[in-house]
């Protein structure tokens, strides 16, 4: 089984900054991809940024130039930092892996429970 643990997050101005983290447990023989969702209040949950093994990223229109996607492979980690924040990024953020773990014979979905991000004055 593979555990997700999001950080971060919280209240912040609009064009403030935020940073999120998502560490990788269990018992994980490899990660493709690793992202950010998230998902607002009456509406669907939408890819934010996502960063594959070999460090391609691709972004949602809506956070390109502001929002930056890293991981460190050792430590099965993922980090998402936010600049200029506007209202429409308030959203509960989901951390996600695509992952290979015991107990399983092929690449799996897993997720974070979520973290709230709110951007208002």
């Amino acid at each position: 089984q593979v555990q997700l643990v999001e950080s971060g997050g919280g209240l912040v101005k609009p064009g403030g900054s935020l940073s999120l983290s998502c560490a990788a447990s269990g018992t994980i023989f490899d990660i493709n991809k690793m992202g950010w969702y998230r998902q607002a209040p009456g509406k669907q949950r939408e890819l934010v940024a996502v960063i594959r093994s070999g460090a391609s990223t691709n972004y949602a229109d809506s956070v390109k130039g502001r929002f930056t996607i890293s991981r460190d492979s050792a430590k099965k980690a993922v980090y998402l930092q936010m600049n200029s924040l506007k209202p429409e990024d308030t959203a509960v953020y989901y951390c996600n892996a695509e992952a290979w773990a015991r107990g399983t014979t092929t690449y799996m979905d897993y997720w974070g429970q979520g973290t709230q991000v709110s951007v208002s004055s």
